[in-house]
Formats: structure tokens, C-alpha cells, sequence
């Protein structure tokens, strides 16, 4: 985790009229509350209209985003925590959870914020979960990410 290379936020983001879902898992909750927080200032700060939802974790992140998506709003924010354990399990859902949400971003043609956070261990999350201390904030940038994705695509569309 070095945060070098981050995009500089540049100007303030307009999301007035985006309607976004917020799409969380359940696991681990101190980052994945850090990563919440996060698209709340983002999103709060923009003025977008977005809501709430959990999920147990992150392999349920991409059938929820789809069913968010089609049911009309602009974008999605995922955000999970996935920690690598002594299992291949770590392998399977992170991937999962990746290509999911990729095939759910271009099936339907809408932005997915990837807030999923793929870890050694805790103390890899709660650097990264925006929490006092942290080093980043990546409940914060997946939500800029998916409101600026937004905007663009409504730009190229000519909305």
C-alpha cells in the first residue's frame, strides 16, 4: 500500500440529481464502517442522492449492484473487506467479487465505485478504511469514482 500515484481530486464534484446505492458487506466491521463513512463524506459532499444496503459480504456485492442498477439508479458503491486467510478461499471471492462487479458495470452500462478491499491482514484495512489515523480513504474514492464515472458517461451519452 503506498497511495503513490492517487488522483488529485481536482474540482468538486456535482452530483446533484444521481440517485446511488451504497452496497456493503457485513464482514468486519470497523473497516468496512471506516469505508461507509467515507462514501457518505463523498457523496453528502457532492449532493447526490444515495442510500444503505448490506449484504452479508462480498461475493453477494455484484447481484445486488446489478439489481440496484436495473431498478434505476446512477451508480453503485461496493465496498467489502476480504482478509486472506490459510484457505484458497481468499482467491475465489475476491475474484468473484471483482469480475462480478466489472461484468456488472458493463452489462449495464452504469458506474460501480470498487471499494473491495483485498488484505493480508486487519491492520492493512484499517490503514486504507479512512478511520482516524488511516493512511487512505477508499470508502471516499469509490464513491468520487463512481459519481465522476457518472457524470462523464451522462456527458458522452449527451444527457
Amino acid at each position: 500500500m503506498s497511495g503513490k500515484g492517487v488522483p488529485q481530486a481536482g474540482a468538486p464534484v456535482d452530483g446533484t440529481g444521481l440517485d446511488v446505492v451504497v452496497i456493503a458487506g457485513t464482514w468486519h466491521d470497523e473497516i468496512t464502517d471506516g469505508l461507509i463513512a467515507g462514501s457518505r463524506r463523498a457523496l453528502d459532499a457532492a449532493g447526490a442522492t444515495w442510500r444503505l444496503v448490506r449484504v452479508p459480504g462480498s461475493f453477494e456485492l455484484p447481484v445486488a449492484a446489478k439489481a440496484a442498477l436495473d431498478a434505476g439508479a446512477d451508480a453503485v458503491v461496493a465496498l467489502g473487506v476480504i482478509i486472506r486467510g490459510g484457505t484458497p478461499h481468499f482467491e475465489f471471492v475476491s475474484s468473484a467479487a471483482t469480475d462480478g462487479l466489472t461484468r456488472v458495470a458493463l452489462d449495464t452500462g452504469k458506474p460501480v465505485g470498487f471499494g473491495v478491499l483485498t488484505l493480508d491482514d486487519e491492520a492493512q484495512g484499517i490503514a486504507r478504511a479512512g478511520l482516524p489515523g488511516s493512511e487512505e480513504d477508499k470508502g471516499y474514492e469509490a464513491a468520487d469514482a463512481a459519481l465522476r464515472t457518472a457524470l462523464v458517461l451522462r456527458e458522452l451519452r449527451g444527457e
